[in-house]
């Protein structure tokens, strides 16, 4: 219920959000999430810790607000950011620079680790105004890889000054975003309504697949790949459509649903319960698209309160979790959507889910935790 979440103004736009990855054998919920802002005089990168659990009430409810640790100027809009690590956090810039930030937790400070000036540019790299907007950032240390609006693709090791490979014309249009397919593929997805596959094995810059939107070629926006089921990926673009698709076969998505009234921003499978997938949108809305098998069956905090919960009814139960986002409309076969947030009325522009909680930021200059996502 939305009394699990707490939240915190900000006085800055929002435009990204995430986790701190929690170490391999962590137990504890995650605790510490970054933020970065857009549109402001002065953007910053801040660190917050999501609230102190020792506040939980005798029910375990949790009380507390974020705080903020430290933060840190920086220059231009923060388009993406990842963590590298526990202490490394990599941001991409509309100033088409890369930045990598240290989060120094003994003394609670960021500080700048390392940069890469103009890692997109429109002309060349010595034009003063020639910088474009880095749009999408994904990593898997100690590897980084960026794209831009100028539709090149860059390669980074985190302890190497130059790129480890740059394909410059990897695409005529913009592209979005960008995720691991494997640790030596990517998938980008661009303003045409294409995915790609590069393969940096391949030194040909071409991509080895292409898949795109049939007909109207919408731009996409965001991209995610399922955790276990590496053929299944998820994205979204600016119609708001959820598309789903498997690379293996065909070149279209497998399937298109209905999903947001405008831009969808993020799509993100839950990284360890990937029948679970969320994603927002610049209607305002943050949807919870819930496939696992036993919806009916389970006391669904979906249904409680006022909330506008699509609910779909099931003849077909022995549906496996592949199949789910696979069959050719899934949500015929087993599928609960949930509005999250009812009442937002500006741009959720980032969310990010781990264990049982998500961090989402907004336009609306709050940003928002959920602790018990699964209660």
């Amino acid at each position: 219920a939305m009394e699990d979440v707490s939240a915190k103004f900000v006085s800055q736009k929002i435009s990204r959000t995430r986790w701190r990855p929690l170490p391999a054998a962590a137990l504890q919920p995650p605790d510490l999430f970054a933020t970065g802002s857009w549109d402001n005089e002065d953007n910053r990168i801040s660190i917050w810790s999501a609230g102190d659990l020792g506040n939980a009430g005798l029910n375990g409810e949790y009380h507390g607000e974020p705080h903020l640790l430290c933060d840190i100027q920086h220059n231009g809009d923060v388009m993406d950011m990842q963590f590298l690590d526990q202490e490394r956090i990599v941001v991409a810039s509309s100033t088409g620079t890369v930045t990598i930030f240290r989060h120094h937790q003994n003394n609670q400070t960021l500080s700048v680790n390392h940069r890469w000036e103009k890692a997109h540019y429109h002309v060349d790299q010595d034009t003063s105004c020639g910088g474009a907007a880095c749009t999408g950032v994904v990593c898997n240390n100690p590897e980084i890889v960026t794209v831009g609006e100028d539709g090149r693709i860059n390669l980074f090791r985190a302890d190497q000054k130059d790129a480890v490979r740059t394909i410059d014309n990897a695409d005529s249009s913009t592209l979005h975003a960008v995720t691991f397919l494997r640790t030596t593929e990517i998938l980008t997805v661009n303003s045409i309504g294409q995915l790609k596959i590069w393969d940096f094995r391949q030194q040909r810059n071409e991509p080895s697949q292409i898949f795109s939107l049939a007909g109207d070629r919408v731009p996409l926006h965001c991209v995610d790949r399922h955790p276990n089921q590496q053929h299944i990926v998820a994205t979204g673009g600016q119609d708001g459509m959820l598309s789903i698709w498997d690379i293996r076969q065909g070149t279209m998505p497998v399937s298109l649903l209905n999903a947001h009234e405008a831009e969808m921003w993020e799509v993100h499978f839950h990284p360890s319960d990937p029948d679970h997938l969320f994603t927002c949108s610049e209607d305002g809305s943050l949807w919870h698209w819930d496939t696992s098998t036993n919806v009916s069956e389970k006391p669904s905090f979906l249904r409680q309160g006022g909330r506008s919960t699509a609910y779909l009814s099931h003849s077909t139960i022995n549906q496996s979790v592949v199949s789910a986002w696979l069959s050719n409309d899934p949500t015929k076969d087993r599928m609960e959507i949930t509005n999250l947030i009812p009442n937002q009325t500006l741009s959720v522009n980032s969310l990010d889910v781990l264990g049982p909680c998500l961090v989402y930021g907004t336009d609306a200059e709050a940003i928002y935790v959920n602790r018990q996502l699964f209660a």
